[in-house]
């Protein structure tokens, strides 16, 4: 892992893409110096600003991914965030491409989900993107597939779109738990890094140096995939609820249009027992009579 300095920073933030593992592993670089937290966040947010419209959305996934996956190692980043994300969304949601306050939208409905910040700085987000202060959603642990009060909390008037949901199964596809490469990677680390019985193998300074680097890369690894599996985890049990919404609005759509179906086919009796009538009437009718002057 490379010594952390501002230039270098400078620079790995201006190779940043939009891809989930450019992001990804410039947030693992940071979390792993995070005792730099605010000389990070200051950069980041100074970068943010210069950045152009296309790439100041990838600098908020990459502040949102380093947020979330280094809570477990400490609350640094979330703290230092916090008084600079609210002018950060401003800014994005002003200066950034056409249609990424839905991609903004988003990543606050996620940090509302998992409570990452306290109601007042969510609320003050919500009010960048919206305007008007949104009923706080709520989070994972009140809500259960089960719960009786679940249903009436999504209103039946605006399920879900299909888009939305092929594009969250779409985005399972590259989840943690699909990641062969990185499972593998784990399944190969050395026995010496995971049993502390063996540690009496260490002979000299320069092999346990050696695996002092070896167990810290471990830990790395093994911390970065935890916390992609927890966000994974979330993320499947808020599929599941959105599922749920979205097969009770097609039951909902299923039985208003059967009582469509019943209610034009009674109508199409009606009308067709009208032609028939008329069509028997007018066979009775004489032909119409001509002026012999014509």
């Amino acid at each position: 892992m490379s010594a952390f300095s501002e230039a270098a920073l400078e620079k790995k933030l201006s190779e940043l893409s939009n891809s989930q593992q450019s992001v990804q592993t410039l947030s693992l670089w940071l979390i792993h110096h995070r005792k730099h937290s605010k000389i990070i966040v200051g950069v980041w947010f100074k970068e943010l600003k210069k950045a152009q419209g296309s790439r100041k959305l990838t600098f908020l996934y990459l502040a949102n991914d380093v947020i979330q996956n280094s809570k477990k190692k400490g609350p640094e980043f979330t703290q230092d965030f916090a008084p600079v994300i609210v002018d950060a969304f401003k800014h994005v949601n002003r200066d950034g491409e056409e249609g990424c306050k839905k991609q903004l939208g988003r990543v606050l409905s996620i940090w509302q989900e998992r409570a990452v910040y306290e109601n007042n700085l969510l609320d003050q987000l919500s009010h960048v993107l919206y305007g008007e202060k949104k009923t706080k959603k709520r989070s994972y642990e009140e809500i259960h597939p089960d719960d009786e009060g679940f249903a009436s909390q999504s209103s039946p008037s605006d399920p879900p779109q299909t888009a939305e949901l092929i594009r969250a199964l779409q985005e399972l596809e590259n989840a943690a738990s699909s990641d062969s490469v990185l499972r593998q990677r784990i399944s190969s680390l050395p026995a010496e890094v995971q049993d502390t019985s063996l540690l009496h193998r260490i002979t000299d300074k320069e092999s346990g140096e050696r695996l002092s680097r070896l167990v810290e890369e471990a830990c790395m690894l093994l911390a970065d995939y935890s916390g992609r599996l927890a966000a994974e985890i979330d993320d499947r049990r808020q599929l599941m609820r959105t599922l749920t919404v979205f097969l009770q609005s097609q039951k909902d759509g299923l039985a208003q249009n059967e009582q469509k179906l019943e209610e034009y086919k009674r109508k199409l009796g009606r009308v067709t027992q009208v032609r028939k009538e008329l069509r028997s009437r007018i066979g009775n009718l004489p032909g119409r009579l001509y002026n012999s002057s014509n």
